[in-house]
Order: C-alpha cells, then sequence, then structure tokens
C-alpha cells in the first residue's frame, strides 16, 4: 500500500503514537499509510522558529513540498513553570546535542535539584501542524498535558521527558502509563485528534 501521509520526523516513538492516533481518528487510513520521512527520502528541516507553532508549521509545509505527499509534524516540548516555560522549543537539545533523551533528562533534574515538590509544576505541549504540498491547507493545532516533574525518572515506557513527568491524578509519570492511556491524555494525542477532522476533509479530497 502507497504512503499516503509522512510525518516530518525520525523519530519511531512519535511515528508509533501517530499512527495510534490517527487511525483511531480516522477508521479508513490503515497504519502503513503514514510513513516517517526517511521512507519517502524527505529532506531534514531546519527547526529555525521561535514558537512549536513556526517550527512544526515550517516542517510540514517543506516536507509536503519535496515529498509531493500530505505532510504533518508536530513540534513538542516540556515548558517548566519556574524556568518560565523552558526548556520549551529548546527541550530536545537541552544538554547540547540534539535527541540525547537521558543527558537532556538529567541536566533537567540537576537545574531543578533545590525546588521543592509544590513549585514543580510543568506542562508537555505540543504543536500539530499539516500541509498539502499544493498548500492549499496549511493547520496547526494544540495540545498540552499538565503535571508535576518528580526528583528521579520513573517507568518504561515512552520517551524524551516521559519519565519525569508525573500526572498529579494517576500518581503517574508519563512513563508509567500503557500506550492507550498515554495517547488518551497526551499533548500530541489532543494535538492530533484536534487535527484529524481537518485531515480526513483533506484525504477525502485526495
Amino acid at each position: 500500500m502507497d504512503p499516503v501521509i509522512v510525518l516530518a520526523s525520525n523519530n519511531p516513538g512519535k511515528l508509533a503514537e501517530l499512527r495510534t492516533i490517527l487511525t483511531e481518528a480516522i477508521p479508513s487510513l490503515q497504519p502503513d499509510q503514514i510513513v516517517d520521512a526517511d521512507t519517502v527520502n524527505a529532506p531534514d528541516v531546519v527547526e529555525d522558529g521561535i514558537t512549536f507553532e513556526d517550527n512544526a508549521l515550517k516542517k510540514a509545509t517543506e516536507t509536503a513540498r519535496a515529498t509531493g505527499l500530505i505532510a504533518v509534524a508536530d513540534d513538542s516540548g516540556l515548558a517548566v513553570d519556574v524556568m518560565n516555560g523552558a526548556p520549551g522549543i529548546f527541550s530536545a537539545r537541552w544538554a547540547g546535542k540534539h535527541g540525547d533523551d537521558q543527558a537532556n533528562l538529567e541536566l533537567l533534574l540537576a537545574q531543578l535539584a533545590d525546588i521543592d515538590a509544590t513549585h514543580r509544576g510543568a506542562s508537555f505541549v505540543c504543536a500539530a501542524a499539516l500541509a498539502t504540498p499544493d498548500g492549499s491547507t496549511r493547520r496547526v493545532e494544540m495540545g498540552r498535558l499538565a503535571g508535576d516533574l518528580t526528583f528521579e525518572p520513573r517507568g518504561e515506557h515512552g520517551f524524551g521527558y516521559d519519565p519525569i513527568l508525573e500526572i498529579p491524578h494517576l500518581g503517574k509519570t508519563a512513563a508509567e502509563l500503557d500506550p492507550k492511556t498515554k495517547n488518551e491524555l497526551s499533548h500530541r494525542g489532543k494535538a492530533f485528534r484536534a487535527l484529524a477532522s481537518t485531515l480526513a476533509g483533506v484525504l477525502d479530497k485526495a
């Protein structure tokens, strides 16, 4: 089956989540119709925007134009209250090297070591974007998951900062949630579900 949608990322965790979220929201869509950037030789897109929305829309637009496929992208990160929203758009490269999850997580915990539990509020934030190759459709939706930062990582699921954001009403970190529960609650799930109706309309016209 030929790909219909390309995710402007090569992160396997994001691809797995996206396939689940979108195929549940759009029953006519099959998982193997959604592929990552490498599969269709999409170029890397420089994330030089100053907001999550800027970066997500740029990635989707340039990927759609380069591949001739409907493209979706997200820019996600962790916004820590006492750090005025940092790491924010720099979340994936907080320790200096893009995508080094362990180093990013360890640095952030060290920076917050003296902050007590009552001031460790934070949120995962996601901007999800959709773009068509001809540029006729460009849309961004936002999602957020609020919680509190732990002092030590917990859980084996997920990726990124998932092991240190605890969802208060569950008493579990994002990395301790099963995939179904995480997709229901997550910032990425909320953003892409909000985008699904627009995507379904685009697919109907394709």
